[in-house]
């Protein structure tokens, strides 16, 4: 609206006034703010315009004032007004894709149809508290539902409140008009009616998802508010609807609402099957406050009396004295659909145990008890009811651990099942694992009660469920049966685990709940908390190692100085673990450590002794770089090997060992960014190991030694498998390790030269017996014998139970016989010597023989490819008959 100027005159100031205003002028001195030039000179009167301006004087006492509305010119409308449309649609295809557009499954209709059946009963509930005639004597309150797989129809009947002629006009032919939403609205606006009721409907098209699998739909219905009886017809493609009178007298109904549904010929055999109707009563509207109740098909066993024939001259035989026999007859009756009840509905201080147990084990088809339930009621800002359960056992299929839709959580809406299938909206999917309902009256829904909508009210609901799933699984953990929570762990604790990785937000509650295997601990799991008490006064960080197993754990070479200084690291062998401690970084305001990379510190060296031993290995460290160029970034001492001469560690960014295999198993990994991801790995070495200083030793002296180079190289492979890496080229490893091999043992245990002639291979080969030779000690070569240690060494060996090691457990070739046998005892009495080229024992024959005294001495000395064997035996025989013999039958020694 244009601005007002508006002043009050004085006479004076309006002297200049045409003679035609007729209104008394007082006799007020008041100043004008504005000149009488504003002032309109073709004569004045209550309205007129002037030049675009709009004028008007007003009389209040003895005062005039003037009104200008001055601002704004206003210009006469020349135009004509344009006329005034309604939209239109076309019914018979608007309705088309209402139903076909906004429900996913055939099947919901009957949920829709149950749950407008449940408003009109709650309605008539409602209103019979102020008006009791309205019950009548039409019955209980009630929902029946007859599938007629002859007629190809489904009958859904109800005893609510019923429509008259105008409300199914108003309902029915209205699209999108709900009379349940009217219904709401007219309770709240009297409250003495209560506002606490459960009416599901409130967008007005439930009823035409009827069309989903009908082709023509008859609604018959009768309000006791109307003495008349309305039917409403209609077909699928039509866009009108037909309402009359019912007159038959065998198809009125004292109260409610019938709605015959004529199935589509695709529809007909599932939708008319008995048993599939119950299947969706019992899914979606199994805990809908009426009775339900469905027509089945049941069986009952009878006795029949048996029909025979009388043989020629007998009588027939009374009624009473025929024989009986029993069967099995076929007849149809009503059978309640819903009778397990909403358990969340009462008060959790009144429902037992085995309750909740039954509850779970028919709601969700589970045979085992639960692990754990819990029952509250949240109110406030957002109000629903739950019951949520750890299920006894966990999912046998990998995929469920990495899946959001699980169905596992089902949400009701004032105790009518919506969805099961959720994605992420109400659970996150680290505990997918976890089942339960939920019922509010407040969630936001799509017009198909299919989708639940984004909105603050999801958000509230998911956070608190939330959190009372934690508040569960710590009682578990907290119960005094520690088995229970060992069972949680064993089936649920990865999901936990891809928590710490997509929930940072409730790390808090998830870290106390993690539980590890440790070196300290390699039976029973522990909890970081247990950790975190029993580390030492110095320790600054939680230690770890990620592994592929608990064995190799045990044995990997970065344990070994942190074993020694008996400080604790977890074991980290299943594949989410590296990643979920890599999200949680700290826990009590400890680090967490990878002790396989580098840098490690363990907070108590002694400076001046590892800058001494730095220095003198500088020169190895660069000889070995040297050698192996590119494969390492750098090499330097260790300060984590107390046994193994060298390891490899990864970088401070880059991947770890088991980080790295992870990686490489990834069936759609990047392999392009896996030699940049993986860094540059850093060989450390062991300065107190013999094979480093031998190669400090070489590095010194022999640089440019083709074994010391060799020995440089296959320990760098070695390093790289027992660090927990993939060698690049395990054929290549393995021609080195031959390589080795040969070189250790080539032509040490008298192996026959390729020009032996074929003479000496047939004496080797012969099986007559050898020639046994007593020689004297001061006959036997010593120089350049290589088994001349092992002889000074015998008598400082422990003694074994000859019988245990030579008789039972011993091979027939003399070689292996030997080796066994170092570990005996020696005694300084020889009183025997044999000299034999190759000697073989039947060790089978020693089963008669018993041990009573052992001393059994040797001395090993070799020449050419003889050996020397020193012995003597005291035996006490099973038998006065019993021989000690060789295979080839020479005797030794006999005796009793």
């Amino acid at each position: 609206m244009a601005p007002i100027f508006t002043r009050t005159l004085s006479t004076l100031a309006l002297s200049s006034l045409p003679s035609s205003f007729s209104h008394p002028l007082p006799s007020s001195r008041t100043r004008l703010s504005f000149t009488s030039a504003f002032l309109p000179q073709n004569g004045l009167r209550n309205g007129f315009s002037c030049d675009g301006l709009k004028w008007k004087i007003e009389k209040k006492r003895n005062r005039i004032s003037v009104r200008c509305e001055a601002a704004v010119a206003e210009k006469e409308a020349t135009e004509t007004l344009g006329e005034k449309f309604e939209y239109q649609a076309e019914v018979s295809r608007l309705l088309d894709l209402i139903v076909h557009s906004l429900y996913s499954h055939k099947e919901v209709f009957l949920r829709e149809l149950v749950s407008n059946a449940s408003d009109a009963l709650d309605k008539l509930r409602f209103l019979s508290v102020t008006e009791p005639t309205l019950l009548g004597d039409a019955g209980d309150l009630e929902i029946r539902i007859k599938p007629d797989a002859d007629s190809g129809t489904i009958t859904i009947t109800d005893t609510g409140i019923g429509m008259t002629k105008e409300e199914l006009i108003d309902c029915l032919g209205t699209i999108a008009q709900s009379g349940t939403s009217r219904f709401l609205k007219a309770l709240k606006e009297n409250k003495d009616a209560g506002a606490d009721n459960s009416l599901i409907g409130q967008f007005g098209v439930g009823f035409y998802s009827a069309f989903l699998v009908a082709e023509k739909v008859v609604v018959s219905t009768k309000s006791p508010k109307s003495d008349k009886q309305y039917v409403w017809e209609a077909v699928a493609d039509s866009s009108s609807y037909v309402i009359r009178e019912e007159t038959d007298p065998e198809k009125l109904l004292q109260r409610g609402t019938q709605i015959t549904l004529y199935l589509r010929e695709d529809d007909k055999y599932e939708f008319s099957d008995p048993s599939r109707i119950q299947g969706l009563v019992k899914n979606y509207s199994q805990f809908v406050s009426f009775p339900i109740y469905t027509w089945q098909e049941k069986s009952r066993t009878v006795e029949v009396e048996e029909e025979e024939e009388p043989k020629e001259g007998e009588e027939p035989k009374p009624d009473g004295e025929k024989k009986k026999k029993t069967t099995t007859e076929k007849y149809w009756d009503w059978e309640l659909a819903n009778e397990t009840k909403p358990i969340w509905m009462r008060n959790s201080k009144e429902v037992d145990k085995d309750e909740y147990n039954e509850f779970y084990k028919k709601t969700f088809n589970e045979f085992l008890d639960p692990l754990a339930y819990t029952h509250f009621t949240t109110e406030g800002e957002v109000e629903f009811r739950s019951v949520l359960y750890i299920p006894g056992m966990g999912p046998l299929n990998n995929e469920d651990v990495v899946s959001s839709k699980t169905k596992n959580i089902r949400l009701y809406v004032k105790r009518v099942f919506i969805s099961d299938d959720f994605d992420g909206e109400l659970f996150p999917r680290y505990l997918s694992f976890v089942k339960g309902v939920v019922d509010s009256d407040d969630l936001p829904l799509n017009v198909s009660r299919e989708i639940l909508q984004e909105s603050r009210i999801v958000r509230i609901m998911r956070k608190r469920l939330v959190r009372k799933t934690f508040d569960m699984i710590q009682d578990i953990s907290e119960s005094e049966n520690k088995e229970d929570y060992k069972k949680f762990w064993e089936n649920f604790g990865r999901f936990l685990k891809l928590g710490c990785i997509e929930d940072t937000g409730n790390h808090k509650r998830i870290t106390p709940l993690l539980r590890f295997y440790t070196s300290k601990s390699e039976e029973v799991l522990k909890s970081l908390d247990d950790y975190v008490e029993n580390m030492g006064e110095n320790q600054k960080a939680i230690y770890y190692l990620a592994t592929d197993s608990l064995k190799s754990a045990k044995s990997a070479p970065f344990l070994e100085k942190l074993v020694q200084k008996d400080i604790e690291v977890l074991y980290l062998i299943e594949p989410v673990d590296e990643v979920a401690i890599q999200n949680i970084q700290t826990y009590k305001e400890k680090k967490f450590v990878d002790i396989s990379k580098e840098d490690l510190e363990l907070g108590d060296e002694d400076e001046v002794e590892e800058r001494e031993t730095k220095q003198d290995y500088n020169l190895l460290c660069d000889w070995i770089k040297q050698q192996l160029g590119d494969k390492v970034a750098k090499v330097q001492v260790s300060k984590r090997l107390s046994s193994s001469p060298c390891v490899l560690v990864s970088g401070k960014f880059g991947w770890s060992a088991n980080m790295e295999r992870l990686m490489k198993a990834q069936a759609l990994g990047d392999t392009s960014s896996l030699e940049f991801m993986r860094g540059r790995r850093i060989l450390e070495i062991n300065p107190d190991h013999p094979i480093v200083k031998d190669l400090n030793a070489a590095c010194k002296n022999s640089p440019d030694s083709s074994d010391a180079r060799r020995a440089v190289d296959l320990l760098y492979e070695t390093a790289l498998i027992s660090s927990g890496f993939s060698p690049d080229s395990p054929a290549e490893l393995g021609s080195k390790i031959y390589e080795m091999i040969a070189m250790a043992v080539g032509g040490r245990w008298g192996r026959l030269e390729e020009n032996a002639t074929t003479e000496d291979a047939a004496e080797a080969d012969s099986t007559e017996a050898p020639e046994v030779q007593v020689i004297e000690p001061s006959e036997v070569r010593t120089e350049d014998d290589p088994w001349q240690n092992y002889f000074l060494c015998l008598s400082l060996n422990m003694s074994i139970d000859i019988k245990d090691v030579l008789f039972e457990n011993c091979a027939e070739n003399l070689y292996l016989v030997l080796f066994l046998t170092l570990a005996l005892k020696c005694m300084q009495d020889v009183p025997t010597y044999l000299f034999m080229p190759r000697l073989q024992f039947d060790y089978p024959f020693f089963s008669m023989f018993t041990c009573s005294s052992a001393n059994f001495v040797i001395g090993l000395g070799r020449n050419d490819s003889s050996v020397i064997l020193y012995t003597t035996l005291n035996l006490e025989a099973k038998s006065s008959k019993a021989n000690l013999e060789l295979c080839s039958g020479v005797a030794l020694w006999s005796g009793t």
